[in-house]
């Protein structure tokens, strides 16, 4: 029965994304950041907006860290980076979520220089033990709820 379920599941999965797309490496182009934990590429000839993985930052109208995060993120993926997704799911927007990887992963880099918190809940898709070591390394950096470790 277990077995049955995973094979409904992985069939849903593949419909999710075009043909060739898998969680190992997606390339897209960078179009805009959106705020400190959202992204807009171009990958496969579609606009797909991306809600990076196991991070949470400020909004940007939380003044005046959800700009700063945004301005981060800007910095790091300028329009017309290519980077590698490695997608984990769609959320209930339809966003993919994915952790982005340019020079480095983008989503612990968020974390490690203060402009996003580990999302504890949910890690389960990332190297959890990377991102909590990581938000031990920062005195501006933690866990999503905050002083949650």
């Amino acid at each position: 029965m277990a077995s049955k379920a995973l094979l409904v599941l992985a069939a849903l999965t593949g419909l999710a994304w075009p043909a060739g797309v898998t969680a190992q490496g997606v390339t897209a182009t960078v179009l805009s950041i959106g705020d400190g934990d959202t992204i807009r590429v171009r990958q496969a000839g579609r606009v797909v907006t991306v809600r990076l993985a196991c991070i949470d930052a400020p909004e940007t109208a939380q003044s005046p860290h959800g700009q700063q995060a945004r301005s981060y993120l800007q910095q790091r993926l300028p329009i017309g980076r290519a980077v590698s997704l490695a997608i984990k799911t769609t959320d209930r927007y339809g966003r993919s979520v994915a952790e982005v990887i340019s020079d480095t992963n983008i989503n612990l880099a968020m974390v490690e220089d203060g402009q996003a918190f580990a999302y504890r809940q949910y890690l389960g898709g990332c190297d959890a033990r990377e991102y909590l070591r990581v938000c031990g390394k920062t005195t501006a950096g933690g866990t999503f709820p905050p002083g949650k470790s």
